[in-house]
């Protein structure tokens, strides 16, 4: 373990936008940029920083042109990535300053902000907020009965529909039309209570109002209805 008051080094890359905006944070509070990510690591749990968003190394057309001050190439310019310097102390990652100095910014625009709860207050919001999120599951998946139901439903609309009739391209206009759409045999010759007991059974079927309805089918239906009436009083 590093002895109390030893730093070191770090360079943190990043674009040139990022590296303005945190200095010209540190300038407007009068402090380095070592100590905005110093003071957002001191608050905040290191949990929610390594889960912040991170905002990258700068892009490759973004880069800042030095010159060189020692070496065999002393005064000539250097292009390089654009980089924070901070002293701090040993055992953080890059990455993980680099979000606590955006989280360091997004605190001063207003972006993120701390609040200071007791702990049952935080208590009870968090389990309110698993209620709600249990709660819309719930509204997402629904239960297993009511999905047997609508495929039960679907399979019973496919087979009243293999079933039906199909309607007639020019109505019912004749007697043994309307035979054919009322169910009965051509060769059927049947009474007014045998209409009304095949109506009443297909009408419960195919009115627009049911499961299975069809308003061509109930139209064609009542014609059929009407038309074998008619031949028969």
């Amino acid at each position: 373990m590093a002895a109390p008051g030893v730093k070191q080094s770090y360079t943190i890359p990043c674009s040139s936008v990022f590296r303005d905006a945190v200095q010209a944070l540190a300038e407007r509070r009068g402090v380095n940029a070592a100590d905005l990510a110093r003071s957002v690591m001191l608050i905040v749990p290191a949990k929610a920083i390594e889960e912040y968003d991170d905002p990258g190394d700068p892009p490759k057309s973004d880069r800042e042109t030095i010159v060189l001050k020692s070496g065999p190439a002393e005064g000539r310019p250097w292009r390089r990535k654009p980089r924070l310097q901070l002293r701090l102390p040993p055992g953080f990652s890059i990455i993980m300053v680099r979000k606590a100095l955006k989280m360091a910014l997004d605190f001063d625009t207003g972006d993120v902000k701390m609040r200071v709860e007791k702990s049952d207050i935080l208590a009870a919001e968090n389990a309110a907020l698993e209620e709600a999120r249990a709660l819309k599951s719930q509204q997402a998946e629904p239960p297993v009965e009511l999905l047997q139901s609508r495929e039960e439903l679907e399979r019973l609309r496919q087979i009243v529909d293999n079933l039906a009739f199909d309607p007639l391209d020019r109505g019912v206009t004749t007697f043994n039309e309307a035979l054919h759409v009322m169910g009965f045999a051509p060769s059927a010759r049947p009474d007014i209570r045998a209409i009304r007991t095949k109506y009443r059974v297909l009408a419960a079927i195919h009115h627009p109002d049911s499961n299975y309805g069809s308003h061509q089918r109930m139209t064609q239906l009542n014609a059929a209805m009407d038309l074998l009436r008619r031949h028969i009083t």
